[in-house]
């Protein structure tokens, strides 16, 4: 498209770079990139190392360090902030036998977490509710955007047709950017990610990938890792990735993270009672979740949450079967089967998966 001219990214050989991955790697060396959640609590930072051994865990992996005052995360006359690996994958963009992309926890000069450090206060809450199995999967939407902030393949004067034809469409007067998304894909199944499947969504130019179900900490995990893909793959197409849970106004729906959480007990016979106490404790805690459902404590999701475009009020809790213009759904196979889970459907796109968990955690299952 004429837009992605203005990318430099896009007009760059891609297949240059492909002749030096293809060069032997010394045996002895790997490549690691550190990836980190910035002060925003939303965008993801990473750099690079080369390590002299091949690590078996992820506490095996060196704790490293960076400028945190050039993230949002401390000041310039005492900077330093320290990555602590967590969590490890496989890095489809160098292909390596032990190359590898590296998730890493924030922590301030005095090692306690930075603000923006959410993993902290959720593992905990994980470890504490360990014997109820809590399992998450969240359906991340997001939207891709040209290099002019458009939704990409809008028309540069006017906008597309109405809404209707773009849900799962097929054809390319429905779907733009299919390639990405398909490499996306198949680099987070590579990484070794838990990722469910991909669809398009209701905005042209919006598209949706499912992450989990996981046990405890591992969805949330495996969703910033699989966003810090998105990035890289989008980044290399000279198109952009926004999570903003609202980016056209208008009669355009907007994007979430409807969070699938369910624990044992519901898993199982009758589980309906256990999701129903669930969704009765959540009634009463509307407003923490909103305010752990954003990186802006509830302010992105006012410009979605608005009671259209198959969202709930954010003013307002409420839950039902099949009903997508709920705060809560169950769905109606779950309905049918009396067990599964229920569909927190107020988290932001751009909501940290942390806080979202941590929060659904303590209120459903410790009950604080």
């Amino acid at each position: 498209m004429n837009t992605l001219g203005h990318s430099p990214n896009a007009k760059l050989d891609k297949t240059i770079l492909e002749k030096f991955l293809r060069l032997p790697q010394p045996e002895n060396k790997i490549q690691a990139t550190y990836i980190w959640i910035d002060g925003t609590g939303e965008y993801v930072r990473a750099k690079d190392r080369t390590l002299t051994f091949v690590p078996k865990t992820p506490k095996d992996y060196p704790i490293w360090n960076y400028d945190g005052s050039s993230t949002y995360q401390a000041e310039g006359s005492n900077s330093d902030t320290f990555l602590n690996p967590v969590a490890v994958y496989k890095d489809p963009f160098r292909p390596g036998a032990n190359n590898a992309l590296v998730l890493c926890d924030t922590y301030k000069h005095n090692k306690d977490p930075t603000a923006s450090n959410h993993r902290h206060t959720c593992l905990e809450a994980v470890e504490r509710a360990v014997d109820t199995k809590p399992w998450f999967g969240i359906e991340q939407e997001y939207t891709l955007l040209d290099s002019d902030l458009r939704p990409f393949g809008w028309p540069a004067n006017g906008f597309p047709g109405p809404q209707g034809p773009y849900y799962c469409g097929v054809g390319a007067d429905k779907v733009y950017a299919r390639e990405i998304v398909e490499a996306h894909y198949r680099a987070c199944l590579y990484a070794g990610i838990d990722i469910a499947g991909t669809n398009a969504e209701v905005m042209p130019a919006q598209w949706e990938f499912q992450v989990g179900p996981g046990e405890g900490i591992k969805c949330a995990d495996d969703l910033w890792v699989a966003r810090y893909i998105l990035h890289r793959i989008a980044e290399e197409y000279g198109v952009i990735v926004t999570f903003d849970p609202k980016p056209m106004t208008g009669n355009w729906n907007g994007s979430g993270a409807h969070c699938n959480f369910s624990t044992v007990a519901m898993r199982e016979e009758n589980g309906i009672i256990e999701i129903e106490k669930a969704i009765d404790k959540l009634s009463k805690q509307h407003l923490r979740h909103i305010q752990a459902y954003d990186p802006k404590g509830g302010k992105d999701n006012v410009r979605r949450l608005t009671g259209h475009h198959e969202t709930s009020s954010i003013h307002d809790f409420s839950a039902g079967v099949a009903n997508r213009g709920a705060s809560i759904r169950i769905p109606r196979g779950v309905a049918e089967d009396k067990r599964g889970y229920l569909e927190d459907r107020r988290p932001s796109s751009n909501c940290d998966p942390y806080s979202v968990c941590n929060a659904l955690i303590r209120t459903c299952i410790l009950d604080e």
